[in-house]
């Protein structure tokens, strides 16, 4: 699914025009990127919790020469889903789809 998906399902379901609901979509992104860029957790109870989270700068290696590669310092974002979602894609049919086979 992409964005573009997702207005039409939000649409859809919430008997919105696409324009508005496209608006809806962009409006919740953005206070989204604005609180988790001044530091604060973005909890939305049963989907998920969004945070950030400081990775140090390091040292990696170049699986293709074996050489030491410098890795810059960085913000991360974390993403922990929340029980509902969690819950919601742990059926049996899923399970049996996404097991690898032997």
């Amino acid at each position: 699914m992409n964005k573009g998906d997702l207005i039409d399902k939000i649409a859809q379901n919430a008997g919105l025009r696409k324009a508005d609901a496209a608006a809806a979509l962009d409006a919740t992104i953005d206070a989204i990127q604005t609180a988790l860029r001044e530091g604060e957790k973005v909890t939305l109870v049963g989907f998920c919790t969004l945070s950030t989270s400081y990775r140090a700068a390091r040292t990696g290696v170049n699986p293709s020469t074996g050489q030491p590669v410098p890795i810059d310092e960085k913000v991360t974002v974390k993403f922990k889903a929340g029980k509902l979602l969690a819950d919601s894609v742990n059926s049996e049919k899923l399970r049996k789809t996404l097991k690898p086979k032997k």
